[in-house]
């Protein structure tokens, strides 16, 4: 049997059929392409970004079929909401493959949350899927769904090449060392990015020696939850350092990771030359 956060079982060939571009109307019936033969020059004036809720509905439903998962009826009703949010809804990596069909073309969606639907690391390929494609999407909240570092890895990349996305929040997803190093790289070349959440994870001393010269060299963060971590010893005494060469970030909550008196000592070294932060938990 497999695991929760095993990789589902469709192959590459099945995932690029299903999310194929919007205006090739992939998964739409026959019929439906043909009664949308005489508007082929309004969705070539519009885009992707011209798509009615019909079209969009049919790509929902035909890539829910081609996963054999059942459609999600608060998407379909979803209309022109600027917020979609499907908490707690058991979504799944499959679910995730079925929503992104639609989601990259969907220019009315600012916030997305999905938070605690165990999508894994499967789920956070295809949501990174979206994110690199959708420039409507600002704000996003994939908190408690277990996408590890390979989840980190994807959705890292993706948000590196479409720097649209201003907050993200990453809490309870079993990010480890290795997640570090995707958050670090992001951090230094993703200056829209404003808010960052990576609480509740296992981030440890060796990540708090990569995150923190990412932290020094970042210009756009203003607000960073790491709280609920492992940051202690070296590391956070280097995550330290770069707080103190920060000028932007204004937010900061470092609480529950075991700074210890080395780790506190250096904080407060750090903000004797920053006069930018306003607010610190500990």
């Amino acid at each position: 049997m497999k695991g929760p956060c095993e990789r589902p079982g469709e192959n590459e060939d099945q995932r690029e059929e299903v999310i194929a571009p919007a205006g090739c109307f992939a998964g739409v019936p026959e019929a439906d392409k043909d009664s949308e033969a005489d508007s082929d020059s309004d969705l070539e004036t519009e885009g992707i970004h011209g798509l009615r809720e019909p079209i969009r509905d049919a790509l929902h439903l035909g890539s829910c079929r081609a996963y054999s998962i059942v459609p999600t009826i608060y998407f379909l009703n979803q209309g022109c909401a600027p917020e979609l949010k499907l908490r707690h809804r058991g979504l799944g990596p499959q679910g995730a493959w079925a929503l992104a069909s639609t989601l990259t073309s969907n220019p009315y969606i600012k916030r997305l949350d999905l938070q605690d639907n165990g999508l894994c690391a499967a789920g956070a390929e295809a949501l990174a899927y979206v994110l690199s494609k959708n420039s409507s999407i600002c704000d996003v909240d994939l908190s408690e769904n277990q996408i590890g570092v390979a989840g980190a890895q994807a959705l890292c990349a993706a948000l590196k090449v479409n720097q649209a996305v201003q907050k993200i929040q990453l809490a309870g997803n079993s990010l480890e060392e290795k997640a570090a190093q995707y958050l670090a790289e992001l951090l230094l070349v993703h200056t829209g990015l404003k808010s960052l959440d990576v609480s509740y994870n296992q981030l440890n001393d060796q990540a708090g020696e990569t995150l923190g010269p990412a932290l020094a060299e970042n210009t756009g963060l203003t607000e960073l939850n790491i709280s609920w971590n492992h940051l202690r010893g070296p590391g956070a005494i280097v995550f330290a350092r770069g707080l103190e060469a920060n000028i932007f970030l204004k937010v900061l909550d470092i609480s529950f990771n075991g700074f210890g008196d080395s780790g506190a000592s250096a904080v407060g070294e750090a903000l004797k030359a920053n006069n930018v932060l306003e607010e610190l938990n500990m």
